[in-house]
């Protein structure tokens, strides 16, 4: 009798200690993982954010409820664009959602299996997609056509100020689809009869310091446009 009720008291035992474990295995389970790269700042893309996530809602995707958001900044720069990468893929997230064309190029380098959604990318020509027909992989979303329509956008500003002779190109040397928007733009001005000067962008703060007064007259500019 003694054994019995020693069986009966380990097995209770057993089952008083296996219950917060299988309680703790019953828990929520994981959300589905959105993870948005910006490739800007927090105060330059919250409106986007806010609209993004607010368009989920709309959807059925509650951030907390049905869907886990989580927001990264690469502040301008590629290199943190692809350690923010390398740290999603870690964390094994559901889906990538990325604008801007470095950002997005950084995301289908750092994952060939973690579906990619892109909003506003410049343009297919830098190798994110393999055609538009036929995209393959894993990323998709929207491109700008940017380089498509660089040349149709010289030739109205031509329009719209005829005795244009001279252009000035403040461009991003470090994006990948400026560099083809910006060979588009010189094709095309050779075409129109125009003299292109190049002025060009590498850090967040260049604007300010490439596109002055001194340059763009020692550069004979009388004109200036951004690309």
């Amino acid at each position: 009798m003694f054994g019995l009720r020693r069986r009966e008291f380990i097995t209770l035992v057993g089952g008083v200690v296996a219950w917060p474990l299988a309680a703790s295995a019953q828990q929520t389970p994981k959300l589905p993982t959105i993870e948005s790269l910006s490739p800007t700042t927090a105060s330059v893309e919250n409106q986007r954010v806010a609209a993004f996530v607010q368009r989920l809602r709309e959807l059925g995707w509650i951030e907390g409820r049905t869907v886990a958001i989580k927001v990264r900044w690469a502040e301008g720069r590629s290199e943190r664009a692809a350690e923010i990468v390398a740290e999603f893929v870690r964390q094994k997230v559901d889906v990538i959602v990325s604008r801007g064309t470095v950002s997005v190029l950084a995301a289908k380098q750092g994952t060939s299996l973690i579906p990619i959604v892109f909003a506003g990318a410049g343009d297919v020509g830098t190798g994110f997609v393999a055609s538009v027909a036929r995209p393959g992989g894993n990323v998709t979303g929207l491109s700008l056509q940017q380089t498509d329509l660089a040349g149709k956008r010289l030739e109205l500003l031509r329009e719209v100020v005829p005795a244009l002779r001279r252009l000035a190109i403040l461009a991003n040397a470090g994006n990948p689809v400026t560099l083809l928007d910006m060979r588009e733009v010189e094709a095309v001005a050779g075409t129109l009869g125009l003299t292109v000067v190049t002025v060009e962008i590498r850090r967040p703060e260049g604007p300010a310091r490439d596109l002055s007064a001194r340059k763009l007259k020692h550069a004979g500019v009388n004109y200036g446009s951004a690309a």
